[in-house]
């Protein structure tokens, strides 16, 4: 497994519950990954030493976690070698590594989607074409907010375009893909603002949870056929079949169901919530088998994001952890998102530090018990949102 975040421990736990595992390895991993797998210090943007690795551990199955190496065609040079990887080429990537490929995609293949917009000018959404860490979006309600969007986007260097704004409450629906097949995983819902009410700096994720009271999990197979399956279809006639994890972030808005963007991986930290949810093993779904629909459970799980107090402007490294035994006792699981062990010290290495997930029979139930787990870990200067699942 390449990665070292939150999404990847969260992987890594649910493929250690599979029997049909001989061995799990990680690369680089992170100290939670360690209790669960064999870590090797090789990083997730070196792609030679990733398929050096693997044809030394004659590794059956890679899973990719992150979208970088993805879109630097990771997969490609895994498959070239004859090594069983899970993630799309990079030239299926593309879906994700510029947005606006995916726009034209969408277009060909009829998904509905907000419309691109030839004059900047507020209300607006602006977006940069390529990868941004989930933090090039950028909601302009005022023309003060898109002019300081405006000076941030060019000064990435990256191109990026402009689009209506979309407005109603946003979801995510993850589909394992190969070429025109796909099964659905439930309908999720992140938190992606740094504060409570939705405030704040946009950031890779605060909190998610699943399953959702306005759409139930029965929906994802009609957003499957309204959403993934004609962009996989379109992505084939390009001779650019997608294998892995498509990712669609959608809006249900008073027209419907609008497509924000697509990803080509698993979501951060929509998979912390949905992987507990799962009755079923998560190696056979990522080894190819489509078979059937992955087997989920009737419970409910909520994560909260803790990170560092100046995300997202900069990460924290250094500060010492404490408490996360504490919380897993009461039941919750804690996934490293951005942890190192200095001197047997585990401590900050990164923006969004840890998650806890709480799992119950209702949302209300998970939340309460991820909340609980929370109030047991602390950090010099820990954030976290207090609204994550509420009213829900």
């Amino acid at each position: 497994m390449v990665g070292s975040g939150g999404r990847e421990h969260a992987l890594a736990w649910s493929l250690s519950r599979s029997g049909d595992l001989d061995e799990l390895h990680a690369a680089p991993g992170n100290p939670g990954i360690a209790a669960l797998a064999h870590c090797h210090p090789v990083r997730a943007d070196d792609q030679s030493a990733l398929v050096s690795l693997a044809r030394e551990l004659r590794t059956d199955l890679v899973v990719v976690g992150p979208e970088a190496p993805l879109v630097a065609g990771l997969a490609d040079e895994l498959r070239h070698r004859g090594i069983g990887v899970f993630g799309p080429s990079a030239a299926a990537a593309r879906i994700e590594g510029s947005k606006s490929f995916a726009k034209e995609v969408m277009d060909a293949a009829g998904v509905p989607t907000a419309q691109r917009l030839p004059i900047a000018r507020p209300p607006c959404v602006l977006k940069l074409d390529g990868l941004a860490a989930g933090k090039g979006v950028w909601v302009c309600r005022s023309q003060d907010e898109l002019d300081s969007a405006l000076e941030v986007a060019e000064a990435s260097g990256q191109p990026f375009h402009v689009e209506e704004l979309l407005e109603g409450p946003e979801l995510s629906l993850f589909a394992l893909a190969a070429g025109e097949s796909a099964v659905g995983f439930p309908p999720a819902r992140d938190y992606k603002r740094i504060g409570d009410g939705d405030t704040g700096s946009n950031t890779g994720g605060m909190g998610s949870f699943s399953p959702l009271s306005d759409v139930p999990d029965e929906d994802a197979a009609e957003i499957l056929e309204t959403v993934h399956l004609p962009v996989l279809r379109e992505l084939v006639l390009r001779d650019t079949p997608f294998q892995g994890l498509l990712y669609a972030g959608l809006m249900r808005t008073d027209d419907g169901l609008r497509v924000i963007e697509f990803n080509c991986r698993f979501g951060d930290p929509e998979t912390q919530s949905l992987l507990p949810r799962l009755d079923c093993a998560l190696l056979p779904l990522l080894a190819g088998d489509l078979s059937q629909q992955p087997e989920v459970a009737d419970r409910a799980a909520v994560t909260i994001v803790l990170s560092g107090g100046e995300y997202p402007e900069r990460a924290d490294q250094g500060t010492p952890i404490e408490g996360i035994e504490s919380a897993e006792a009461t039941g919750a699981l804690v996934f490293h998102a951005g942890t190192a062990l200095h001197d047997g010290q585990l401590v900050t290495n990164g923006g969004r530090i840890l998650n806890v997930v709480g799992v119950g029979e209702t949302v209300s139930e998970a939340r309460t018990a991820a909340y609980e787990a929370t109030a047991h870990i602390h950090f010099a200067g820990m954030h976290f949102r207090r609204d994550i699942a509420a009213n829900v």
